[in-house]
């Protein structure tokens, strides 16, 4: 049981109301989070602004959703692991690269760096070392991809917590969390 209301549009305060539109379209339903964050206009477009700027970032879409399972897992965030996992497995990953991804692993040496420099940028609180941002470096990743992980580190921060701390019902396909990530 969610511990603030879950808004439908029309009890939504009017500013969230088109930004509810908005999220009905493009998932064909309104997500739980979506509604309890409904409840402030200005969280409420902070957060689809958000998705919107990374969907078209440079990283991609797959990566994006490894990233977000990673961190939710970490964060032990089930309600953002069920959706991840689904919109990850929609983008086109396989169900074993979305639960790799969700202990922090890939077989892919370019997402295994993403996901080791996001897991340590939230378990170290962002307390990162030269060599952590040279490993990014060393695939291929360039600045603008390091600062685009960050921000997709910062996204599903506020997510998972926005999910957990208001115990937000989940409303996708449950996703066991895992324990075995190495940086844990």
């Amino acid at each position: 049981m969610s511990r603030i209301t879950l808004l439908q549009t029309p009890q939504a305060p009017a500013a969230s109301q088109a930004l509810l539109g908005q999220i009905q379209q493009a998932f064909g339903a309104t997500p739980n989070m979506f509604k309890a964050v409904a409840n402030s206009p200005v969280a409420l477009q902070s957060m689809w602004s958000a998705f919107g700027a990374l969907s078209k970032g440079s990283l991609g879409a797959t990566l994006g959703e490894q990233l977000a399972v990673a961190i939710a897992n970490r964060n032990h965030c089930e309600y953002c692991l069920a959706a991840h996992t689904a919109l990850g497995q929609k983008a086109g990953a396989s169900a074993q690269q979305m639960a790799d991804a969700q202990i922090g692993q890939s077989a892919d040496p370019r997402t295994a760096a993403a996901l080791r420099f996001a897991l340590k940028v939230v378990s170290e609180r962002g307390q990162i070392t030269d060599g952590d941002v040279a490993s990014l470096h060393e695939v291929g990743f360039g600045d603008e991809q390091v600062v685009e992980i960050l921000a997709h580190v910062a996204l599903n921060l506020f997510t998972n917590y926005v999910n957990v701390a208001l115990s937000v019902p989940v409303d996708f396909p449950k996703v066991a969390l895992k324990h075995g990530d190495s940086a844990h």
